[in-house]
Order: structure tokens, then C-alpha cells, then sequence
């Protein structure tokens, strides 16, 4: 089980931090005329580079602090946050009708909650 929470955590970390770097480096109009990127018309720059920099830093939670053995409960802690993002995007995405990517925004947030009581639980790094 321990090896299935850390493929799915890396599984995860990767995702976020593809979707953070694009959301932070790449122009917001590109990103709006991009396949499942609609969305970005609605929102400001701002925000997207803020979306941006949280999903880098989820990527960071997901791995480094189970990696550097530094405050570890951080890895199921950012699991949890990954579920709200996910959330989120998939209301953003189903208003847009966008179901393919909302799929995509389920299997991730399954795959957040797998971790997050991974980790949590069975095979915690507390204690």
C-alpha cells in the first residue's frame, strides 16, 4: 500500500506541477484558446498566477515533505487541499461543459483522497 500512495502521490505531484507552471508562465490567452481552457477568459491574470503558484507548491507538499522527512503530516494535509482545488475546478469546468476535463478533475481528486487517508491512516509518517 505504502508504494501505491506514493505512485499516486507522484502521479498527483506531476499533474500540479505541469498545471502550475503553465498557469503561471504561459500568457492567459493562450491558455483560454487551449482545450479545456475556457475558464481562463473568465478570470483575471492574477488569479491564474496565483492558481498557479498554489499548484507548484502542492506539488512541493505532495513529495518533499515525506522525501526530507520534514513535518510529514504536510503530505496528507496538501492532499486535502488538492481535494478542495478539485472541487473547485470541477463546478468551474461543468459550467463551461467541459466533461472530459471534469473526469480528468475526478480521477485526481480520487486519487487525492486515496493519499490523503493513506496517509492519514494505515500508513501514516506520524508517529
Amino acid at each position: 500500500m505504502n508504494l501505491a500512495l506514493w505512485i499516486c502521490a507522484g502521479l498527483l505531484a506531476t499533474v500540479a506541477l505541469a498545471g502550475g507552471i503553465t498557469k503561471t508562465f504561459v500568457p492567459r490567452e493562450k491558455l483560454a484558446a487551449a482545450p479545456g481552457g475556457a475558464w481562463t477568459a473568465d478570470v483575471s491574470a492574477g488569479f491564474l498566477k496565483t492558481l498557479g503558484v498554489l499548484e507548484i507548491l502542492a506539488a512541493a507538499g505532495l513529495i518533499l515533505p515525506a522525501v526530507l522527512d520534514i513535518a510529514p503530516v504536510m503530505v496528507p494535509v496538501t492532499a486535502v487541499c488538492w481535494v478542495v482545488l478539485m472541487l473547485g475546478a470541477i463546478v468551474t469546468h461543468l459550467r463551461q461543459g467541459e466533461r472530459f476535463t471534469v473526469v480528468l478533475n475526478l480521477t485526481y481528486l480520487t486519487l487525492a483522497v486515496f493519499v490523503a487517508w493513506g496517509r492519514f491512516g494505515p500508513e501514516s509518517f506520524i508517529g
